[in-house]
C-alpha cells in the first residue's frame, strides 16, 4: 500500500516482523501536573469516535488506565474489537534489567486490561537506577544512573514476544549506533521494527530514515507538529513550527491547516505520525489528512525547511556518562 492509497478506513503500514501499523495515532503523553486527571480518557473517546485505531501510551504517562478504560467501553458496546486497536507501550529507563522486562509489561497490562499490547518499545537507550521509583535521585537531588546493556534487555523483550505478551518490539530515541548494537547482536531473533524518535520539517531526520530503512525499520516521529513552548524541556529558540509560513503557504492551497500539511509531509515519507492533543477539534482535525496529497516539489520545499535541531531537550540525562546519545545520526 502506498502512501497515496492510504485512507481514513484503511492505514496501517507494514513492519518487518509481519504486523502493521496504522500511520497516524494519537500521543497520549500528558503530565500530571498540568493535565485534568480524566482529560486523556475523553481525548481517547473523541479520537476512537473520529477513526483513530492507534494509540501511544508508556507506564511513565500515569494514564494507561484511562486508556485502557475507553477502549475496554467502546469494546464493549460493539464500537470495535480488541484487534481494530493497535495500542504502543513503553519500557520505562529503570525497568531494563531483563528480570524486569516481564514484571513492566504486565504492569501495562493489568491497567489497560489487555491479553497483549501491539507494540512495546525500549523508550530510552539510557538507564536510570532500576527500581519502582521514576526519577531515582540521591539525597543531593541528582538523577541515579545506570549503565545499559541493550542487547540485554531486547533479548527480554524477545522472550516476551515469544509468549504472545507483545506482537511487535522496537526502540525510541536510538540512533545509528545503539541500533547497530541490537542488529549486529550475536542470535538476534527479531530486528526492532520501529524507532521511535523526533521528526517533523524542521529535524526530518534523513541520515538516520536512510539507515532504518536499510534495514526495515520503520521510523515513528513523535512531536511531528513541533512541540508546545514549556522551556523547562523545550528548545524555544526554535521558531514555532506552525507558524512557518511555508507550511501556511501550501495549507491555504489545499484549504487545510499548516499542522495537517506538516502530517501528511510525514506520511508521504511513509513515516508514522503521533500527534498528541487532547483537544477535540484538533484531534479531528489532525486525522483529515487522507483527501489531499503534497506535490514532489510541496515536499521538497518542506525538507528544505529542515534544520537540523530538535525541541525536545532531554536535559535529565545531561549528566549521564552516556550522553549525549541523540545526536542526529
Amino acid at each position: 500500500m502506498t502512501e497515496m492509497s492510504l485512507t481514513a478506513q484503511s492505514h496501517r503500514i507494514p513492519l518487518n516482523d509481519g504486523n502493521r501499523i496504522p500511520i497516524i495515532g494519537l500521543g497520549t503523553f500528558s503530565s500530571p501536573r498540568t493535565t485534568a486527571s480524566d482529560a486523556c480518557y475523553h481525548a481517547m473517546n473523541v479520537a476512537i469516535d473520529v477513526g483513530y485505531r492507534h494509540f501511544d501510551g508508556a507506564l511513565l504517562y500515569s494514564n494507561e488506565d484511562q486508556v485502557g478504560k475507553a477502549i475496554q467501553e467502546k469494546i464493549a458496546d460493539g464500537t470495535l474489537r480488541r484487534e481494530d486497536i493497535y495500542y504502543c507501550g513503553k519500557l520505562w529507563s529503570t525497568y531494563h534489567p531483563p528480570e524486569m522486562v516481564r514484571r513492566a509489561i504486565e504492569k501495562s497490562l493489568k491497567l489497560l486490561k489487555f491479553d497483549y499490547i501491539d507494540l512495546y518499545i525500549i523508550e530510552m537507550p539510557l538507564a536510570f537506577k532500576p527500581g519502582d521509583v521514576i526519577y531515582p535521585k540521591d539525597e543531593d537531588g541528582k538523577f541515579l544512573y545506570h549503565p545499559s546493556d541493550l542487547c540485554a534487555t531486547w533479548e527480554a523483550l524477545e522472550v516476551c514476544k515469544d509468549a504472545g505478551l507483545v506482537k511487535s518490539i522496537g526502540v525510541s530515541n536510538f540512533n545509528r549506533r545503539q541500533l547497530e548494537q541490537i542488529l549486529n547482536k550475536p542470535g538476534l531473533k527479531y530486528k526492532p521494527a520501529v524507532n521511535q524518535v523526533e521528526c517533523h520539517p524542521y529535524f526530518i531526520q534523513l541520515k538516520l530514515k536512510e539507515f532504518c530503512d536499510s534495514h526495515g525499520i520503520v521510523i515513528v516521529g513523535y512531536s511531528p507538529l513541533g512541540t508546545c513552548r514549556d522551556s523547562t524541556w523545550v528548545n524555544t529558540k526554535i521558531p514555532a513550527l506552525l507558524d512557518d509560513p511555508v507550511l501556511n503557504a501550501v495549507a491555504a492551497k489545499y484549504k487545510k491547516t499548516s499542522a495537517q500539511v506538516a502530517l501528511r509531509y510525514q506520511v508521504q515519507r511513509n513515516i508514522v505520525v503521533i500527534p498528541k492533543s487532547f483537544t477535540p477539534e484538533r484531534i479531528k482535525q489532525n486525522f483529515e489528512i487522507f483527501d489531499f496529497s503534497l506535490t514532489d516539489e510541496e515536499m521538497k520545499m518542506i525538507s528544505a525547511l529542515n534544520r537540523n535541531e530538535r525541541y525536545v531537550e532531554l536535559l535529565m540525562w545531561s549528566d549521564h556518562p552516556e550522553y549525549p546519545f541523540n545526536d542526529e545520526y
